[in-house]
């Protein structure tokens, strides 16, 4: 495995064919307050360029072109997350999208447990640690345990999504999934204005209680 980390940017020269795998890093698990630290890129090669983040800072030309390039499927798990965080900071929103955590729901009904530490375990026999998972992501220098954590969180969705196509094409989930994640880029944007916690397909929109 090679980790190549980045400031502020993508080189130009990077590609990651038609199919890359993403995720980022934070201050906290709000987008609307806690800022963007990393994002890690991976084309499934076993390989990972990571882009660190100085505060306010995220200009990032060539990973913004990459975001919405419609010939790029853009790869996560629990993809919402990802989307509002990159929207909220770096002002686009990834398309086209694949989500291995809405696959997995869809397809592996027998069970409440879609984390991809558990899907890797479940799905590709890989013990992913989270030890780093609530480490300090805005420190001007990141550790070595830290850039292998967060590479290994887009090193094995390639695999992932293709154990989780055929299922999906096993129970003939795959147009409806299809369709489920095609929505994803507006309910992130749905997030980040302001109705995260509100179900607007309801028949009365409630605000869940904090």
């Amino acid at each position: 495995m090679t980790i190549s980390l980045h400031k502020g940017d993508l080189p130009a020269d990077v590609s990651f064919g038609n199919c890359v795998a993403i995720d980022t890093e934070s201050m906290g698990l709000n987008w609307n307050r806690d800022r963007l630290c990393l994002v890690q890129l991976s084309a499934g090669d076993g390989n990972a360029h990571l882009v660190h983040f100085e505060p306010g800072n995220y200009s990032a030309p060539n990973l913004k072109k990459l975001l919405i390039d419609p010939d790029v499927l853009k790869l996560f798990h629990f993809a919402r997350a990802d989307l509002a965080t990159l929207f909220k900071h770096l002002g686009v929103m990834p398309a086209p999208v694949y989500c291995t955590k809405v696959a997995s729901v869809l397809v592996r009904t027998f069970s409440d447990r879609h984390s991809l530490k558990d899907l890797a375990r479940d799905l590709l026999s890989i013990d992913l640690s989270k030890e780093q998972q609530t480490s300090d992501w805005g420190a001007p220098t990141l550790s070595k345990e830290q850039l292998t954590y967060a590479a290994s969180d887009v090193l094995y969705l390639h695999k992932l999504k293709a154990v989780l196509d055929e299922r999906l094409a096993r129970e003939n989930r795959t147009e409806l999934a299809k369709k489920v994640m095609n929505c994803l880029p507006a309910r992130a944007e749905l997030d980040v204005a302001g109705w995260a916690e509100v179900d607007i397909f309801s028949h009365k929109p409630v605000r869940k209680p904090d």
